[in-house]
């Protein structure tokens, strides 16, 4: 996990990413141009408009989107999520959390917030089911949306998959700070010592197994990777850098790891950056 003052190495993180932007992982630049251009140009022109339900975003915030996209007050779509008739396993109990699928949803005057939850659930369960063959499992989409929120990359998507198995599998605490960043609500890659040591079944440090939820919701390639990450022993892995994330099943090397992580914040945060 990416840490600044938290000194003990542990299993990884990444920067999070925000907005339209995040449509374009796995895309050209010409085809995200294509995409992203018209629906701007729509809604500036005030023609069809649409909900963008960016990867790893989670429910907080697609329910803050949906407000928005429909001039509805603050809080009725999360009201509306709790009244909804959702299709979504009976382990959810109704909180749709990591089923709010990624995509963009079109908009219009008969809209309501909880016809539109309910398009995003069937698009979820028919997604998730094309993947995995089954409706909705909910240990793969929670495993999911881990992979999501800690991948630097679509590429590094299946090592950080076989971590999360490694480390279930050895009875072993994940460590995600993605997890802990869910029990605060909040979004950074500085981890201290005090935060691993707060009580919320969140908190991948003190607790074992994975989260009672999703953490987001996940996309087909964070789940695609779940089903089926590459085979590897790793225990560990740190984003030292965008684009670099070092993956180890050595604890001494990941220390080293972790070090030149923090150095490379401190650079950071003396320039500016």
């Amino acid at each position: 996990m990416n840490k600044s003052e938290q000194k003990s190495p542990t299993a990884g993180s990444r920067p999070t990413h925000r907005g339209r932007l995040l449509l374009i992982v796995g895309m050209s630049v010409a085809a995200a141009v294509a995409v992203l251009v018209p629906l701007l140009l729509q809604e500036e022109k005030g023609g069809p408009k649409s909900v963008l339900v960016p990867e790893g975003w989670r429910a907080s915030q697609v329910y803050a989107a949906v407000d928005k996209a429909l001039g509805v007050p603050p809080r009725t779509t999360e009201k509306a999520a709790g009244t909804a008739d959702l299709k979504l396993p009976a382990e959810a109990k109704g909180n749709p959390e990591g089923f709010l699928f990624p995509a963009t949803y079109p908009v219009d005057g008969k809209t309501t917030p909880a016809s539109l939850l309910s398009y995003m659930v069937n698009t979820a369960d028919k997604q998730f089911k094309a993947e995995s063959g089954e409706s909705g499992p909910y240990r793969k989409v929670t495993i999911a949306s881990i992979v999501q929120a800690e991948a630097d990359t679509p590429e590094d998507m299946g090592k950080v998959a076989r971590v999360i198995s490694n480390r279930l599998a050895r009875g072993m605490p994940l460590q995600m700070d993605s997890t802990l960043n869910y029990a605060l609500n909040r979004s950074t890659l500085d981890t201290t010592h005090a935060d691993t040591k707060i009580k919320n079944p969140y908190n991948t440090y003190k607790e074992t197994g994975l989260p009672p939820t999703p953490i987001g919701n996940p996309g087909r390639q964070a789940m695609e990777a779940t089903l089926n990450p590459p085979p590897g022993k790793w225990l560990y892995f740190v984003t030292v850098a965008p684009g670099d994330t070092r993956f180890t099943a050595s604890y001494a090397e990941q220390q080293k790891n972790v070090k030149e992580f923090n150095a490379n914040r401190r650079s950071e945060s003396k320039s500016g950056g």
